[in-house]
């Protein structure tokens, strides 16, 4: 199954001063910013975009139940995640099982921008968080 890079998900305390970081500094436009309260979530995201390589900037909107804010107070602010287009989701995670990777199930969902992903478990990724994504209504 063929594989792209389709992001790179940034944890961040202040997401205002990482905008202007990413776009001042990055030379970044903004394309997206909106705030998700879904379990599970619990983050502002703003999507940014350099040259038609993805940013997103999550900071948590929950101190207590947001994983993002759990991730900062382990690790501290920085990369959270590396997301990858595998065209098919429902494919990629037939494979994953045969391969005997987990995934976190409760992670699964559609986002806003009819991106289906889920998380695959750390504990069978070398410790890293990874996502696996697709665009099922896009051509």
């Amino acid at each position: 199954m063929e594989k792209r890079l389709d992001h790179i998900g940034v944890a961040v305390r202040n997401i205002e001063d990482s905008i202007t970081f990413y776009t001042n500094v990055l030379g970044g436009t903004l394309i997206d910013r909106y705030r998700s309260e879904a379990e599970g979530v619990e983050s502002e995201i703003a999507i940014i975009d350099i040259k038609g390589d993805r940013t997103e900037l999550l900071m948590p909107t929950n101190n207590t139940t947001s994983p993002i804010a759990r991730f900062i107070k382990q690790k501290g602010k920085g990369v959270h995640h590396i997301a990858y287009d595998v065209g098919d989701l429902d494919q990629a995670l037939k494979q994953l099982e045969e391969e005997g990777i987990r995934t976190l199930e409760w992670s699964l969902r559609t986002n806003k921008h009819g991106r289906r992903l889920i998380y695959l478990n750390p504990a069978d990724t070398e410790g890293t968080i990874i996502e696996y994504c697709d665009y099922p209504d896009q051509p």
